[in-house]
């Protein structure tokens, strides 16, 4: 690994970091409705939103009331993504007059977006229309991640409040995180990219004359190539910050006019994981503990880091099959070494490997490089980091709020084993939290290696896969990890595009992300009905270097006990394969 490798990871651990405290401090003033600068600007609006819908500000929900007004929220999400997606050919901002999406596809899609996962099965250059990527797409990615704040900003109550049954207004938090977090941000990253050459526009596709004709498969000649166009730069700013990861292109990231530039590459990789990290200094706040908040974030880095230096050095080092050809694959003057094979030449590998680990580590599963084409044990990094539930940094609030779920099973193991009643940041956890924790921690897992059983037992399953053995098992691993953990991301190389896999993942990404906020919103609801219970010499202190170690240990233990088997029969015997002297 060079030096320039290790200098582009370490400027961006240190902007991440240092972003963390300000928008941290500035989200825990927006949720706890004190002055944060942007109220007497958003104030106004976010009153008429409230007056318009006859919502009563004031008013708070029990845990089952805020859940249900989820469901229906997101539910209605899901119906007007569908719709759109169906009656396209009929609606207007279409310049390339792309007809409706199939039943299957547009099931698999509403589902995707309305879920945070943004899993796509399609490109959007030649399948959506401009209203349909704006209204549709751009939209769901504001209110799906809002929605996610909102549930992390009710278990928060849930553990700061005592004796009472309420836990907040399901219909404000969402409208804050939208009004004062989600949009200006989006806003401000939407203007930089346009100055990078991010295109933003409502002109059709161009048709240009290429300065070298060439043919096609066939032989023909090909002298002019379609350029697509449309309004990508605004899709792309919430799509990274709100951990969405849906493309405006195909490619996503990877597309020249969607991440045109080294600033642009650099400016999304960071908005990927900004507001999950300073999502933890809100929840040290809030929390009135600011230690709880560096804690859980350096539990998260605990992870992070190692997992992307063997990602990095697994790239770097390229592929040994062609080493035996003696093809170089050094870092020198002339090239940046590693293995090149599908990523773009202007990022080369280190900001390859690190968007891949941050994708994988938020539920963005946006790309700048194929993950298919990664080594194996490169592309084991991407998918471990999914199948430990996302919950090193994850999505924007289901990350935090997940690892928040790992520290109640820590703090609950620890008290077992010092033979007393475990403690969370004063709160006694029982039961009722345990088997709520339980599902939060199972369900994924059930749903990643039930749905990888069932598509390599069907041929429906096989015949997507483009490379058989063991790869090919990855293949379909990768995509049940991606939509039973709401990533979104891909091995490019199976083909998804079928009734089957759209209904299959669409299941996946239903269950997992609604079946995991109903158990977290009922541990804020339990949570909050409990006395404050103040800590003794018997109590595990939470946020002490003993209790991270734990924490990220927890959190590593549980994934390797799920998954190692099922990783050992695909990149683990790739790697030896590869690896293997002939």
């Amino acid at each position: 690994m060079t030096t320039s490798a290790w200098m582009e990871i370490g400027l961006y651990l240190v902007v991440l970091l240092a972003l963390v405290r300000p928008l941290g401090w500035y989200m825990a003033r927006v949720y706890t409705g004190q002055p944060c600068g942007l109220d007497r600007i958003i104030g106004p609006a976010e009153r008429l939103i409230y007056r318009l819908c006859g919502i009563r500000p004031e008013t708070e929900m029990n845990w089952p009331t805020y859940a249900i007004a989820m469901l229906v929220f997101n539910g209605l999400g899901v119906v007007s993504v569908y719709v759109l997606l169906r009656a396209q050919v009929w609606l207007p901002l279409n310049p390339q007059h792309l007809p409706e999406v199939s039943p299957d596809l547009a099931f698999n899609t509403a589902i995707s977006f309305a879920t945070n996962t943004n899993w796509q099965a399609y490109s959007g250059e030649s399948a959506l229309s401009y209203l349909t990527q704006m209204l549709g797409l751009s939209v769901q990615n504001f209110l799906s991640a809002a929605s996610g704040m909102a549930v992390l900003i009710a278990l928060i109550r849930g553990i700061t409040r005592r004796l009472t049954e309420t836990i907040g207004n399901f219909w404000v938090d969402v409208t804050r995180s939208t009004l004062y977090v989600l949009l200006p941000l989006s806003l401000l990253l939407a203007v930089v990219l346009t100055s990078q050459g991010v295109v933003q526009t409502f002109s059709p596709a161009i048709e240009v004359t290429l300065v070298e004709s060439t043919t096609d498969a066939e032989g023909k000649p090909v002298t002019t190539q379609t350029i697509p166009m449309g309004p990508a730069a605004s899709q792309i700013a919430i799509k990274q910050l709100g951990t969405n990861g849906g493309g405006f292109f195909g490619v996503n990231s990877a597309h020249p006019l969607e991440n045109t530039t080294p600033l642009s590459n650099f400016l999304q990789a960071i908005s990927i994981l900004l507001i999950a990290a300073a999502l933890c200094y809100t929840f040290g706040e809030m929390v009135g503990d600011r230690r709880q908040g560096w804690a859980i974030l350096a539990a998260m880095l605990l992870v992070f880091v190692p997992m992307l230096s063997l990602c990095l050095w697994a790239e770097q080092a390229g592929n040994p099959r062609l080493t035996e050809l003696g093809v170089d694959q050094s870092a020198n003057d002339f090239q940046s070494g590693g293995n090149m094979e599908g990523k773009e030449v202007r990022f080369g590998v280190p900001a390859s490997s690190l968007w891949a680990t941050a994708t994988t580590a938020a539920s963005n599963g946006s790309v700048n490089a194929m993950h298919d084409s990664f080594t194996p044990l490169g592309g084991l990094v991407p998918l471990v980091m999914m199948q430990l539930g996302e919950v090193v940094f994850g999505g924007v609030g289901s990350g935090l709020y997940g690892m928040l779920i790992f520290a109640i099973l820590s703090v609950f193991i620890a008290g077992l084993m010092v033979g007393r009643t475990p403690e969370f940041l004063g709160k006694k956890i029982e039961a009722y939290e345990m088997k709520m924790a339980s599902l939060v921690v199972l369900i994924p897992p059930i749903l990643v290696l039930g749905g990888t059983a069932i598509a390599v037992s069907l041929d429906l399953g096989r015949v997507g896969v483009s490379n058989p053995g063991p790869h090919g098992f990855t293949q379909i691993l990768y995509a049940l990890s991606s939509a039973g953990n709401n990533n979104g991301s891909a091995f490019a190389g199976l083909s998804v595009n079928t009734p089957f896999y759209n209904c299959l993942l669409g299941a996946a990404m239903l269950i997992s992300r609604y079946w995991l906020m109903i158990p977290v919103l009922a541990i804020a609801g339990s949570l909050a009905k409990k006395k404050y219970t103040p800590p003794s010499a018997g109590t595990l202190p939470t946020h002490t270097p003993l209790f991270i170690v734990l924490l990220a240990g927890m959190v590593m233990l549980v994934g390797a006990l799920t998954f190692v088997p099922a990783l050992a029969l695909g990149p683990v015997i790739e790697h030896l394969q590869l690896t293997a002297t002939r």
